[in-house]
């Protein structure tokens, strides 16, 4: 099966990590960009291994889900990922 073109089921986990470090480093000044590059790596380390599983679990059941549906998009509900 091909990867669809844009699929909002297997959005990247992209969507896990920037909202998560946006609102950390929001309103936070940075005098160069390596500063900002180590406050970055700073809040990343700082993610626990724990949400790092849930995150990466959480798209592979989405993964299967759209593959399942050959494809095809799906409305999310909140029973789609019950296991």
């Amino acid at each position: 099966m091909g990867h669809p073109p844009y699929s909002p089921n297997l959005a990247p986990n992209d969507f896990f990590l920037f909202p998560s470090v946006k609102n950390k480093l929001r309103g936070q000044g940075f005098s160069s960009p390596e500063e900002a590059i180590e406050a970055f790596k700073n809040h990343v380390l700082k993610i626990l291994h724990s949400e790092w599983n849930k995150c990466f679990e959480n798209w592979f059941k989405r993964i299967q889900k759209c593959i399942d549906h050959h494809g095809e998009y799906f409305e999310k509900n909140k029973n789609i990922f019950e296991a």
